[in-house]
């Protein structure tokens, strides 16, 4: 069912006591206002208008940089000043005129909305019959929270915020949950009627309610877990919504084929693609932009952001995989090992004590213990190419821009500086020098007082 959503970012934020607007804090990698409009483009709304502050200039660019990515069409309209949310959303009418059909009002601090909500609401007015539908929930602690006033059919009638609650309405524990589906253009028109409050100056949309009702306009309700329409205020929320997107990702995770050994200790991250059969131990870290194969290991304390990991790969433990590493079937990246920007053939494999940053390595390739590619001159990085079937010796410096041929073999303690040619052996270390008793011999001339002395 088709709909128009209408998204609220207008508010400060202030309890956040942040430089970031609200609506670009995030849960799991994602902005709030990403999960937002996610649920309203999977329940197929065509058009989506985000309501922001006149200082909102953020989250307009944000949501600039994500219109190509969807079907549904994004506009950014700016409320100024702030008068209250029934005037954040008549200041979307303007881009919404030449429209009829459904309204859903959502908000941009409202993460946990589910596309199924959307589609609640919209069903109620196309089918149904409603003209208006208010989404509620029922409150273990309804303190703080608007009522929602039922008539004797059962209909919604008002709402009450809690401030202007008697005694026997602070008793219901029907609560509003500020989303709401309303025809258009009925929407502008009750926006237009109501005024502004005489106590604050604003215009409150749940003020529409009462209006509608003594218009004899019909006014439904659905219902919705608490949890999927708490708002976040301030950072204690939000470390609580992400409590709940965790345990709703590591489920989606396990019914899909991965293996959590303790998910409560796994973090993941909400664009994360995982392929059956992965086993991930406890302590993992999986950060944005990460592809994991079908078959592969992480072990525990891996940190791992930006990385495409290829089937029956095995990670960590302690391994820490940054930005733009590619690793082919059956590497093996072991303990204190970090990657930045590599490509690692099928089978490769660098099990411990290693940075790899700027480099192709082949497959088959061995990286010793203690090898470095040295990347960065401290101006620009140069890349490292290490053929397949190659053995790097424990303890290497490979300094870029360098080639290492295929099957080539390096020994440890080695620096690298020049091409190597394939199958060479190549060693470059300083020459040995052996004094027959030296230990001896020095450390009588230390204890004897005659070794070097400090002459200032």
């Amino acid at each position: 069912m088709m709909f128009t959503a209408i998204i609220l970012a207008a508010g400060k934020g202030t309890r956040m006591r942040s430089s970031l607007p609200k609506p670009l804090h995030r849960l799991a990698g994602k902005p709030l206002i990403e999960w937002v409009l996610d649920s309203t483009i999977t329940a197929e709304a065509q058009h989506a208008v985000i309501v922001v502050g006149a200082d909102g200039h953020q989250v307009g660019d944000h949501i600039n940089q994500i219109k190509s990515g969807t079907a549904c069409q994004l506009d950014t309209v700016v409320q100024d000043p702030p008068l209250g949310t029934g005037h954040a959303v008549k200041a979307a009418a303007e881009k919404l005129q030449a429209e009829n059909g459904i309204a859903v009002i959502a908000f941009a601090d409202t993460p946990l909305i589910s596309a199924d909500t959307f589609h609640a609401l919209v069903h109620a007015i196309a089918n149904d019959g409603h003209d208006i539908c208010c989404l509620g929930f029922t409150a273990a602690n309804p303190t703080g929270y608007g009522r929602l006033i039922r008539d004797q059919n059962g209909f919604v009638s008002a709402i009450i915020e809690e401030k202007e609650a008697d005694a026997n309405t602070r008793a219901i524990t029907l609560c509003n949950s500020g989303l709401m589906a309303v025809k258009m253009p009925l929407l502008f028109d009750l926006l237009t009627a109501i005024g502004f409050n005489e106590k604050t100056g604003e215009k409150f949309l749940t003020d529409i309610i009462a209006e509608a009702h003594h218009k004899g306009h019909s006014i439904g309700c659905v219902m919705a877990q608490e949890d999927n329409v708490m708002g976040i205020n301030n950072r204690v929320d939000l470390a609580r919504a992400e409590r709940i997107i965790q345990q709703r990702l590591r489920h989606k995770a396990m019914m899909e084929g991965v293996t959590l050994i303790d998910p409560d200790s796994v973090y993941l991250n909400a664009d994360a693609v995982i392929a059956q059969d992965v086993i991930i131990h406890p302590h993992v870290v999986i950060g944005g932009g990460v592809r994991i194969g079908e078959g592969a290991e992480i072990k525990s304390f891996s940190h791992i952001e930006g990385a495409d990991i290829g089937a029956c790969a095995v990670i960590g433990p302690y391994a820490r995989l940054r930005q733009g590493t590619v690793l082919e079937e059956g590497v093996k990246i072991g303990n204190f090992v970090e990657t930045k920007n590599i490509t690692m053939g099928a089978m490769a494999k660098a099990n411990h004590l290693t940075y790899l940053g700027d480099a192709e390595i082949g497959e088959g390739a061995n990286i010793g213990a203690g090898t470095i590619t040295c990347n960065y001159n401290g101006f620009r990085k140069s890349m490292t190419r290490i053929g397949a079937g190659a053995f790097i010796g424990s303890n290497s410096a490979l300094v870029a821009p360098v080639d290492i041929g295929k099957g080539a073999m390096i020994g440890a303690g080695s620096t690298i500086t020049a091409t190597v040619e394939d199958d060479a052996l190549v060693v470059v270390r300083a020459d040995t020098r052996t004094t027959p008793d030296g230990a001896t011999i020095y450390r009588h001339r230390e204890k004897s007082g005659k070794g070097n002395k400090d002459k200032s």
